[in-house]
C-alpha cells in the first residue's frame, strides 16, 4: 500500500471573492433544528396563508425548488408575495422569472445568482441599490446546499475559479494541502426557508418527488424551515407500503399544504403539462417591464390560489393542462 507524503504547511487562501455570502454556521444549525424540528408524528397539514405566516419572515433567506415554469411551488410563491414580506435573500437558481416577481413585488431585496433571467424590473432595481446580486453558477448553489445538509461549512469545486464570477461570489481559492494544487471552495448555505412542490405527500409530511428534480433533498435538508406543497396528500399506509419512494422525511419538513395545480402555469411533470399561454404572460411581464401589472392580474385580487385558478384559469383549461401531460410512467409509486 502507497501511502502519500503528509503534506508540510497550512491551507492557505490565494484568492477570494468580495461578496457578502450567507453566515457558515454548520453548529448553530445542528443546534436549531435539534432545539426546534418536531420529531413527532403530528399532523403538519395547514393552508398556504397559515404556512408563510408562521414560518416565512422578513429578512430570510430562501430556497425554493424547481421554478415558476417547472414544477414550483407558485402557491406558496404567490402567498408571500401577498402577504408582502420583505428583505428576502433568494437563492436564484436554476429559475427563470421567479426572482422578478420576488423583486419588483419588494419581496427580494438579495439574490445569490446561479441563474435567472434579466429583465427591466431587475436592472432598474440594482441601479436603485434596491437589490444586491452575487454571483455563482447553478451547480455551484446546488453544491453550496449539499454542504449544508451534510453539516459541513464548504465544499471543494473543479469549477469556479478563474471567472468574474469567482470575484462577486463569497468563493475562496485555496492551496489544497492535500496535492498543493489550487482548488475552489464555496461556503456552505444553510437556508432560514425552503419551499418544495412535490407529486405527493401525507399530512405529517412524508413527501414524494417523481421524475427529474434539482435539490429537493439538499434543500429540505439545509434548511432550517421545510414548507411542502403538494399535488396530492396520500394516507400515510400508502407511504408505508413503499417507503423507498419517499424522497423527504417528515421529520424534515414545517408545513404541508395541499396544493392541485400548484406549480400553474408551469409544468407538474406527470400530472400535468404548462399552460403556454399562461408561460407567454409571464415572460413577457418580465421581459416587457409589466410585473406589477402581472401581479395585479394573477395574484394580487385573490385571496388563495385555488380562487385565482377558479376565476382566472378555469377547470376546461386545467383538464386540457392534465390531458396534454401524456408521460404518466414512473410518476406514481
Amino acid at each position: 500500500m502507497t501511502i502519500a507524503e503528509r503534506s508540510a504547511g497550512q491551507i492557505e487562501v490565494l484568492a477570494e471573492g468580495t461578496a457578502a455570502f450567507h453566515p457558515v454556521d454548520p453548529d448553530g444549525f445542528r443546534a436549531y433544528v435539534r432545539d426546534n424540528k418536531n420529531r413527532a408524528l403530528e399532523p403538519r397539514l395547514m393552508t398556504a396563508r397559515e404556512a408563510v405566516d408562521r414560518f416565512v419572515a422578513d429578512g430570510d433567506y430562501l430556497t425554493y425548488e424547481c421554478n415558476y415554469l417547472m414544477r414550483g411551488p407558485n402557491e406558496v410563491v404567490h402567498e408571500i408575495i401577498r402577504q408582502e414580506k420583505r428583505r428576502l435573500w433568494i437563492a436564484g437558481k436554476f429559475t427563470y422569472v421567479d426572482v422578478a416577481l420576488l423583486v419588483d413585488s419588494g419581496c427580494a431585496s438579495r439574490v445569490d445568482c446561479g441563474f435567472f433571467l434579466s429583465a427591466p424590473s431587475i436592472e432598474r432595481a440594482i441601479k436603485e441599490r434596491r437589490l444586491e446580486v452575487f454571483e455563482y453558477s447553478n451547480v455551484i448553489m446546488t453544491l453550496r446546499l449539499q454542504a449544508g445538509a451534510m453539516g459541513v461549512p464548504f465544499l471543494p469545486v473543479r469549477s469556479f475559479g478563474g471567472t468574474t464570477g469567482f470575484d462577486h461570489s463569497g468563493a475562496k481559492l485555496i492551496a489544497d494541502p492535500y496535492t498543493g494544487n489550487p482548488i475552489t471552495i464555496v461556503p456552505a448555505l444553510n437556508p432560514d426557508v425552503a419551499l418544495i412542490h412535490v407529486h405527493q405527500a401525507d399530512i405529517y409530511g412524508n413527501s414524494r418527488v417523481f421524475g427529474t428534480g434539482i435539490s429537493d433533498v439538499e434543500s429540505a435538508l439545509a434548511s432550517r424551515k421545510v414548507i411542502v406543497s403538494a399535488e396530492e396528500i396520500v394516507d400515510t399506509e400508502e407511504i408505508r407500503r413503499n417507503p423507498g419512494a419517499t424522497s423527504i422525511p417528515y421529520y424534515a419538513v414545517d408545513a404541508v399544504v395541499h396544493s392541485p395545480f400548484g406549480s400553474y402555469p408551469g409544468t407538474c411533470p406527470g400530472y400535468y403539462g404548462s399552460d403556454p399561454e399562461g408561460v407567454f404572460e409571464v415572460f413577457r411581464a418580465v421581459m416587457g417591464d409589466g410585473v406589477r401589472a402581472y401581479l395585479d392580474k394573477w395574484v394580487t385580487p385573490f385571496e388563495t390560489f385555488a380562487e385565482m385558478l377558479e376565476q382566472r384559469v378555469g377547470r376546461e383549461k386545467l383538464d386540457a393542462m392534465r390531458a396534454r401531460e401524456v408521460v404518466k410512467e414512473g410518476y406514481s409509486a
